[in-house]
């Protein structure tokens, strides 16, 4: 079985459903999406993922597709019987976590980097960016002290909850995060970092800031 997942290096979502199809072992590759090159808007692409966003999970063996990163993660899941918690308990903890990245933490990251780092100078709105950090510190606050004394967010392995809620915290551009003013959160992502066959966003996906320098 080969997967397809349609993303972009510089996606923070799509390297969560990256990351997750890369450490289950299950067999996929990547399709590029030239996002900045407007390929997300064209019909030909809405015809995969009427939202127009990346990432897109394509199973061509069970003709399935699915968007949204954290019911991508949930399918690789049920394909490959990781991440999803060892425990019904477990299983609803580990949604918990999704949702609260999904909603206070990957929202408010991929919006300001993206103000920060992809608009003209010119057009990036300071108001927006430093209402966004304010409540990007909450959010890491809560994840730091969540963090203290445990290896992972859910249980004691990885799970769905790191895989999400670390979607944005490796790249390179500013956003407003500090990995040395949490280090809980510092030490759990030097975890992840060393899993085996983990990868960083721009080696993992195509699409890299510097394509378009």
């Amino acid at each position: 079985m080969t997967l397809q997942l349609y993303c972009f290096g510089e996606s923070g979502n799509s390297y969560k459903a990256a990351l997750a199809l890369e450490l289950s072992g299950l067999e996929w590759e990547p399709v590029f999406v030239d996002f900045f090159g407007g390929a997300a808007r064209t019909a030909e692409f809405k015809s995969v993922n009427s939202m127009g966003e990346a990432p897109v999970l394509v199973d061509t063996e069970h003709d399935y597709t699915i968007t949204q990163s954290g019911a991508i993660q949930d399918y690789i899941s049920h394909l490959s019987g990781k991440f999803a918690g060892n425990s019904p308990e477990e299983r609803r903890e580990v949604l918990r976590w999704v949702l609260f990245d999904n909603h206070k933490l990957s929202s408010m990251a991929g919006m300001t980097r993206f103000l920060m780092n992809f608009l003209p100078e010119d057009k990036r709105p300071k108001e927006v960016i430093a209402f966004n950090q304010g409540r990007l510190q909450g959010a890491y606050a809560v994840l730091n002290a969540h963090l203290e004394g445990r290896d992972w967010i859910v249980g004691n392995a990885m799970t769905n909850a790191d895989l999400s809620c670390c979607g944005y915290l490796y790249y390179p551009e500013p956003f407003g995060f500090d990995r040395a003013g949490f280090p809980n959160i510092d030490s759990w992502l030097s975890r992840l970092s060393e899993t085996p066959g983990w990868k960083h966003p721009y080696d993992l996906m195509p699409g890299n800031p510097s394509d378009r320098a």
